[in-house]
């Protein structure tokens, strides 16, 4: 088809992770087919997912009030767990073997992206070390050159604070991402994190 409107459709879906041209082209053919009624539900919750959901005021992963559930939570343990992104967050809470608190970075250092530690969400994690007495740090980067080097920075900041630093153990394979390892292997890589 040549038309601009179903061009720019099929642009916008292309944006999307993981979305080819070919799979934008079938998400635009079937928007086109759906009635107009489901067509603005979906358009709706977009805008309202976007308008109200933002990052938790002590940890960085989306929530849609001040705190989140997790930082919420009572009883936890003095550990803090240190993702690249929100959906690591989701991955580790699915495992249900973590009781403490996460700081999502937005991010890792990447010198070749330009990206420094100044450019992730690194000083508020030093803050939250010290003022919730901290015990434990487990940095959960993924196991990739550049995950790697932001959880041996992570390690050079907090070791003189006196703060234990692990990593969770191999199982998690290099190159991998959080998101897609399965339950029992992220269970595994939890109990038997290592210092750093």
């Amino acid at each position: 088809m040549n038309i601009d409107s179903f061009d720019r459709l099929v642009g916008e879906f292309s944006r999307l992770p993981s979305v080819g041209k070919k799979t934008a082209q079938r998400y635009a053919y079937f928007l086109l087919t759906m009635p107009d009624a489901d067509v603005q539900n979906f358009a709706d919750a977009m805008l309202q997912a976007k308008k109200n959901i933002h990052y938790c005021k002590v940890c960085a992963n989306f929530t849609d009030k001040e705190i989140c559930d997790i930082c919420s939570k009572p009883n936890k343990e003095p550990i803090i767990c240190v993702v690249k992104e929100p959906k690591d967050v989701s991955a580790l809470e699915k495992v249900r073997e973590f009781n403490g608190s996460y700081h999502v970075l937005h991010g890792v250092i990447n010198p070749l992206e330009g990206k420094g530690p100044n450019d992730i969400n690194l000083m508020s994690l030093l803050d939250r070390v010290n003022k919730e007495n901290i015990k434990e740090v487990i940095v959960a980067t993924n196991p990739d050159v550049e995950g790697e080097a932001t959880a041996i920075y992570i390690a050079n900041l907090l070791k003189p604070l006196g703060v234990k630093v692990t990593r969770l153990a191999q199982g998690v394979a290099m190159g991998s991402e959080l998101e897609f390892t399965d339950p029992v292997t992220l269970s595994r890589a939890i109990q038997s994190r290592r210092e750093m």
